[in-house]
């Protein structure tokens, strides 16, 4: 049986991932600072057997230890490790104070970086490792700021920890979404702009999906993956690589801005 750590596992594409590995078969180490959030995890998988959750600011000191001991002592062994965690709202490098910096990069770039660095040394051949980045890690996307910063920094980790323990059969990819329909995404939604700078210049003709991403998060933790290492497989329905326009938007007159 494999032991997935998985890290914002209460909601969203956390949520989806520990329920698609579970259904696989993985035992889960759901990881969330929401002790709320992770109690719905542990009603949907309802098997206390094969999981155990930790709730735990992720970015403090003590958390890699914590999450890594909690996997060994209840199973005995870390084969998956997925990145998820993660902050939104970001403002561009102008608007962004040292706080918001500290913040983003702390909890997205440093706290991967630190879990990783502990749990690697305890995952054998065939373990994977999986970094949720995004877009913004691909292409360059106004109002990034730290966010894209962080996923940046986080898509080089693995491209590091790809080449330095693909020897050893430890495989280490990125999983980067677009704009994913999620509770923080929602409320952006409701801003024209964003919503039509993201369903306009998208060929697919629907947003993405948790269970969008989290299947290609499960993907590369199967056996179908075992020769899949340092990549990046964007799940944005071909927004980040085409230059796609809606029929709406092809026909729309230019009013030039006052």
């Amino acid at each position: 049986m494999q032991v997935a750590i998985i890290t914002g596992a209460g909601s969203g594409i956390g949520l989806a991932t520990a329920r698609q590995l579970y259904d696989n078969g993985a035992a889960i180490v759901g990881v969330g600072r929401d002790a709320g959030k992770l109690a719905t995890l542990e009603a949907e998988i309802g098997d206390p057997e094969r999981l155990a959750t930790l709730a735990v600011d992720i970015a403090v000191d003590e958390a890699p230890e914590a999450i890594v001991d909690l996997a060994l002592t209840r199973f005995g062994s870390i084969d998956l490790l997925i990145n998820n965690a993660g902050l939104g709202s970001p403002k561009p490098l102008h608007e962004t104070d040292d706080a918001m910096l500290d913040n983003f990069l702390g909890v997205m770039l440093r706290a991967p970086f630190r879990l990783a660095r502990d749990a690697i040394v305890h995952m054998q051949p065939g373990s994977a490792i999986v970094n949720v980045t995004s877009t913004f890690a691909v292409v360059g996307g106004r109002r990034g700021g730290a966010y894209s910063a962080a996923k940046g920094g986080l898509t080089s980790l693995t491209l590091h920890m790809a080449c330095e323990y693909g020897a050893q059969g430890i495989r280490s990819n990125c999983v980067a979404p677009g704009v994913t329909v999620t509770d923080m995404v929602r409320t952006r939604l409701d801003d024209e702009g964003f919503r039509r700078m993201n369903t306009e210049m998208t060929p697919s003709p629907r947003l993405g999906t948790v269970d969008d991403v989290a299947s290609t998060i499960a993907f590369l933790c199967s056996p179908g993956a075992t020769h899949i290492n340092g990549q990046t497989i964007v799940v944005d329905g071909g927004w980040s690589t085409t230059k796609y326009l809606s029929p709406e938007a092809m026909s729309a007159q230019w009013i030039p801005a006052e």
